[in-house]
């Protein structure tokens, strides 16, 4: 099992950036595929970025392609989520969560076993 703790949620201007982390408990890291989900109020829970467990395959959700950057430093226990030309709509509670298996479906909340505890980001106009 493993637990991830997401950081760098905020408040921030239409325009601007922030880094999002998310920190795991095992130094078995590397094992993991990584995923960045987010849930905005009344919407379900959607799919941002994902990354395996290598790092050498990344994928994102349309909207944010060209503007966020999935990461991940495995020596650190890390992954990460640089979001650049924030929109309001990116406005939600992000969540970080990791896989063990080898299932391909990057894109499908029920690949992910464990997830963190979320993080807001506000993003006003």
């Amino acid at each position: 099992q493993v637990q991830l703790v997401e950081s760098g949620g905020g408040l921030v201007q239409a325009g601007g950036s922030l880094r999002l982390s998310c920190v795991a408990s095992r130094r078995t890291f590397i094992r993991y595929d990584m995923g960045w989900f987010r849930q905005a109020p009344g919407k379900e829970r959607e799919f941002v970025a994902a990354i395996t467990k290598s790092g050498g395959g990344t994928y994102y959700t349309d909207s944010v392609k060209g503007r966020f950057t999935i990461s991940r430093d495995n020596a650190k226990n890390e992954a990460y989520l640089q979001m650049n030309s924030l929109k309001p709509e990116d406005t939600a509670v992000y969540y970080c969560a990791a896989d063990p298996n080898f299932s391909t479906n990057y894109y499908q909340a029920n690949k992910y076993a464990y997830w963190g505890q979320g993080t807001q980001v506000t993003v006003s106009s």
